[in-house]
């Protein structure tokens, strides 16, 4: 969940970039006890901004003090997860549909205000203009119960033939090749970065 608040806005390069320098930070996949541990000032010396610092401690006091249980979300439906989530800080409905998506493998779930979602059916479908988010949903309510499979292939066609699937093994392929060398440290076991990549 840290990983979809500090994506949110960001390429997938930067995003693990300054996932992985947290993860350094606290010597392991970030949990609760270490990001508090760091503290706002080494979030932001990590990459984040004020705001996302912010949401990222949110969301690890919550879980440390028991108001959220990430670990153990799946027995809850759809919209229990959304409300529950979107409780953190700095968590809106994107990112608990995305964490729906990827984290709990839930299969009928299309974040329609998504923009690669929007640009990948107006090219699809050749359309003049980004469809509105109810001109997605109405769209996509053929697709149930499938709609996360949807929503995979749409973010698919918007990438070259030949691409990694695995979202930080792109991230990083396309760092190597504008950089011609990788700038995040030792790569640690990051969770899938959902969507825009």
């Amino acid at each position: 969940m840290a990983l979809h608040i500090i994506g949110q806005q960001i390429s997938a390069t930067v995003a693990f970039v300054v996932f992985d320098r947290i993860a350094a930070a606290t010597g392991a996949i970030p949990a609760p006890d270490g990001v508090i541990r760091l503290g706002a000032e080494r979030l932001r010396e990590c990459g984040l901004s004020r705001a996302k610092a912010a949401y990222v401690l949110d969301l690890a006091q919550r879980q440390a003090s028991g108001l959220i249980d990430i670990e153990n979300m799946a027995p809850l439906d759809d919209d229990e997860v959304i409300a529950a989530l979107t409780e953190v800080r700095g968590v809106g409905l994107w990112s608990a549909q995305t964490f729906l998506i990827h984290q709990l493998h839930r299969p009928d779930v299309l974040p329609a205000g998504d923009g690669g979602i929007r640009r990948a059916i107006r090219e699809t479908w050749k359309l003049r203009e980004l469809p509105a988010v109810g001109e997605v949903r109405d769209m996509a309510a053929e697709w149930a119960p499938y709609r996360s499979y949807a929503a995979a292939l749409l973010w698919r066609s918007l990438r070259p033939a030949g691409e990694p699937s695995d979202p930080k093994a792109r991230a990083l392929s396309r760092e190597a090749t504008t950089t011609g060398s990788r700038t995040s440290p030792t790569p640690t076991r990051a969770p899938s970065h959902p969507g825009q990549a």
